[in-house]
């Protein structure tokens, strides 16, 4: 049986000795693909760290913006700045009773709130939104605090 003509593959396989020189041609196109590919791996890396650049100026100018804001607000409000001082330090001493408060809680009911479901959240529910809000209210107080030595 002879191959007919017609029916030649349409491939062709190399089986010479010198397999090598192939292989050579192979790495080099494999080596130059590297190496595209991590320059492209350090263009994006160098855009991302301009973006960075960018929002980190962005929030560094929205934070001074609102430093000077409330400088000015002090000064145009130095006595209310002063009272906002005094209800802010009693506010931290009623913010260390309450925590004193909860602490001790803790530590009466430990094996309760270890072990059951409903005593844990009635405690979150009993503490939990007292000590946020009071947080809360203290932050604002302390910003809008007056310090005399505090640089602008």
């Amino acid at each position: 049986m002879s191959p007919d003509p017609q029916q030649l593959p349409m491939f062709r396989i190399d089986v010479s000795a010198d397999a090598s020189s192939g292989r050579l041609d192979s790495e080099i196109d494999t080596g130059d693909l590297i190496v595209a590919l991590l320059r492209q791996v350090v263009a994006n890396q160098e855009q991302q760290n301009q973006l960075l650049r960018e929002l980190n100026h962005q929030m560094n100018a929205a934070q001074r913006q609102r430093a000077t804001e409330l400088g000015q607000w002090k000064d145009a409000n130095p006595e209310l700045a002063r009272c906002c001082r005094s209800a802010a330090e009693t506010l931290s001493r009623v913010q260390t009773q309450f925590l004193h408060n909860l602490t001790d809680e803790i530590e009466t009911h430990e094996d309760s709130l270890l072990d059951g479901e409903f005593m844990l959240n009635e405690f979150v529910d009993r503490f939990g939104p007292r000590l946020a809000h009071l947080n809360g209210v203290l932050q604002v107080l302390s910003q809008l605090s007056y310090a005399p030595n505090a640089p602008r």
